[in-house]
């Protein structure tokens, strides 16, 4: 098969089982530059769907960094509000929304750490309309990935540009099941697969969870009427779809007051273009009171000062060693694979999916500017599911799932 044949699968793939656009459905198409080939295939096979108009929006590294090295001081207090109002109001018409991510991890290496929190804050806060729309699963969205010459060098450094870009599609394909006799199917089974999973939790209505392994002993209450989910997505506008892709992952709601005890990090977090590495931070109450990293801890502690509720947890999730991602031996740098391959929690915004009735603060529910999920699972890590009455159930051992 043919690098153009495989990109079109991935096309395929992402307009059918991602974000599943329908007839007369506008979809919106967020990408970097460097993506302009997988955008071109998406936009043909989205409207072969029936979509009725596709506007892709792209955006530029190098326009991305300019802006962190040569903008006066006040542009970082500053985000395009027109922008994401626009798109709120696109997506709270009915338009699907499908982003695809590839940006280098080093993007803003050397640059302020001040200015990145500051930019953040400020995106955060200008998004957040169409965020909560998104999140709440109003419309039907997914995320998948390109192969960019930035993020190829990232992960394979001692590589020549092409070589690195090539590996990391031949990673980026078998992982996405493009490499399957029948893609799309292979998408379906696995969805069901992960909805088995999250039924047997959801049975349990554990209390909590505890994390042991390396550097972490970690308990984390789980939110009143908290629902596990995984896979596939039914919106709210009743379609059906797969958020993300590459997606390992079943995972619930913890409660904000209820995570005690210390957690490491057992991967790089990327974030805003900035690479934080060696997180290890302490809870009490629901709330990080010590954190460090060993590499970008200012970006770390400027991340989790956000707002109130950055330092506390919106989402726990749980991802087997035997999953794709982590097979296949690769730190990729991306939020998006490697929270695929290892147990992770986020910082931050809840997901209303996660809930019964939606988030609701009284019984837990996390409210934030942000949502950062970060990984702390490993080959090494024990879990073990916590009943009202104080039984202990094992769920993982080793990173491999003993239920469900």
């Amino acid at each position: 098969m043919t690098q153009d044949e495989k990109l079109d699968r991935l096309a395929e793939i992402a307009v059918k089982i991602g974000v599943n656009v329908q007839k007369g459905q506008e979809l919106i198409v967020n990408a970097p530059v460097d993506a302009r080939a997988l955008v071109q295939r998406i936009v043909a096979h989205a409207y072969d769907a029936g979509a009725t108009l596709v506007v892709p929006l792209f955006v530029d590294d190098v326009v991305q960094r300019a802006r962190f090295v040569h903008a006066d001081e006040e542009s970082f207090d500053f985000s395009p509000a027109w922008l994401y109002e626009a798109m709120a109001k696109s997506v709270g018409d009915g338009a699907a929304v499908l982003t695809i991510v590839g940006s280098d991890p080093m993007l803003l290496a050397g640059c302020d750490p001040a200015r990145i929190g500051r930019a953040q804050r400020a995106t955060a806060a200008a998004m957040k309309p169409v965020r909560n729309l998104i999140s709440s699963f109003a419309t039907n969205w997914s995320i998948l990935s390109f192969a960019t010459p930035g993020w190829a060098a990232s992960v394979f450094p001692d590589e020549p540009r092409d070589a690195a870009v090539a590996k990391l599609w031949d990673a980026i394909f078998a992982v996405s099941r493009v490499d399957q006799p029948d893609p799309v199917r292979a998408w379906r089974d696995h969805a069901a697969t992960l909805r088995r999973r999250c039924d047997v939790l959801n049975e349990k209505r554990f209390a909590a969870l505890r994390f042991r392994g390396p550097g972490t002993d970690l308990r984390v209450g789980l939110a009143e009427d908290h629902r596990w989910a995984g896979g596939s997505v039914e919106s709210r506008n009743g379609t059906v779809c797969l958020p993300n892709m590459p997606t390992e992952e079943v995972f619930t709601m913890p409660h904000k007051m209820k995570v005690e005890g210390v957690v490491s990090a057992t991967k790089p977090l990327v974030n805003g273009g900035a690479l934080i590495e060696g997180i290890w931070v302490r809870f009490e109450a629901g709330r990080i009171v010590e954190a460090q990293a060993s590499k970008g801890q200012d970006v770390f502690r400027a991340l989790i000062g956000t707002d109130e509720g950055a330092a506390r947890l919106g989402e726990v999730a749980l991802v087997p060693e035997a999953s794709p991602v982590a097979q296949s031996g690769l730190i990729f740098r991306n939020t998006l694979f490697d929270e695929n391959a290892a147990c992770h929690i986020a910082l931050g915004q809840a997901l209303s999916l996660n809930m019964e009735g939606g988030c609701d603060a009284a019984r837990g529910a996390n409210e934030s500017l942000i949502h950062v999920d970060w990984m702390i699972g490993s080959g090494q890590m024990d879990v073990d599911g916590i009943t009202a009455s104080g039984a202990v159930e094992p769920v993982m051992r080793a990173g491999a799932f003993t239920l469900g």
